[in-house]
């Protein structure tokens, strides 16, 4: 059984996995449907809901899902090379 992670492959896949979520999320934003959404998932863990959710903006969501996607994958990576040093054969 190989043990070893393919580290660009493991952080493009969280990459895309995070990144993939928070176009999600834009999108909610941009139909305007992102408040009801999270004014729910609060209740639901007996949150009281203070945040107010602004107008979609396009520059605004590029920059959240290439930042996270970015992220996303640096994270995957680390995971991968942490995972390989510990499964050396």
């Amino acid at each position: 059984m190989k043990a070893q992670m393919n580290i660009w492959r493991a952080g493009l896949v969280l990459g895309v996995l995070v990144g993939g979520w928070h176009l999600c999320w834009s999108l909610l934003v941009a139909l305007r449907w992102a408040q009801p959404v999270i004014d729910f998932v609060f209740w639901m863990h007996f949150i009281k809901t203070i945040y107010v959710i602004e107008a979609f903006e396009v520059d605004r969501a590029m920059i959240l899902i290439s930042v996270t996607t970015g992220v996303g994958f640096v994270i995957g990576s680390v995971f991968a090379l942490i995972w390989n040093a510990l499964h050396k054969a």
